[in-house]
């Protein structure tokens, strides 16, 4: 981040010694967020993490089957069936902690994957709206990185971008991204269902406690 901004202090030098100080801002989230691209991804990345959840609660229901069978029947199992079934046991618990790390490097790949045409795309309508306009460079005004922007050197982009995304009309005169109250809690409640380590992935704690109870356990 500093590399970044450092870089456009110089830029802004450069162009302040020349007399030519124009450049273009927008909410990159904002506009991305509109994208049909985007929210193909989003709902893309939802069905893959419904799938692997399921999955993963199967092997949980299995898990919890045979370690009730193996708590009610642990005082009459011979030692040999006894270890047999704790190693059953403990072979299901590494599984299962196995798959949840994999399905979380998945689903990180998965969303960059299905993220990248959709910025692809914002970033050449970004390109080609800068040197239509003869812009120095385009602020990305996300998570409030520039609190202020003289509006008499800074032209806000967001329309120009979206008409170039064809997702608003050139002859309408506000050059605002449109946001309203609906639109930011759907936004929201995207940016929600893309992150890959949420609350739905099911935790390894209980696999953990079932882990530690069989180390306790020992053979009659």
């Amino acid at each position: 981040m500093f590399r970044n901004l450092l870089f456009l202090l110089l830029l802004l030098s450069a162009h302040v010694a020349c007399g030519q100080v124009r450049f273009g801002y927008l909410s990159y989230q904002k506009i991305i967020r509109m994208m049909p691209e985007y929210k193909n991804a989003i709902q893309n990345l939802q069905i893959l993490k419904d799938k692997c959840n399921e999955e993963a609660k199967r092997s949980e229901d299995e898990l919890v089957r045979k370690y009730a069978e193996f708590l009610q029947g642990q005082k009459d199992f011979p030692e040999n069936i006894l270890q047999k079934r704790q190693n059953e046991l403990q072979s299901l618990i590494n599984n299962g902690i196995k798959f949840r790390e994999e399905t979380e490097t998945l689903l990180q790949n998965a969303e960059v994957e299905m993220r990248q045409e959709a910025m692809n795309k914002l970033n050449q309508a970004i390109e080609s709206v800068g040197q239509e306009q003869n812009l120095a460079f385009v602020l990305n005004t996300d998570n409030n990185t520039c609190p202020f922007i003289n509006k008499v050197a800074g032209t806000d982009i967001s329309h120009m971008v979206l008409v170039k995304l064809g997702l608003a009309k050139s002859n309408v005169t506000n050059v605002s991204a449109p946001t309203n109250n609906t639109s930011n809690k759907s936004s929201e409640k995207q940016d929600t269902l893309i992150q890959t380590a949420d609350t739905d992935t099911i935790s390894n704690d209980f696999l953990k406690s079932i882990d530690s109870s069989l180390m306790h356990i020992t053979p009659n």
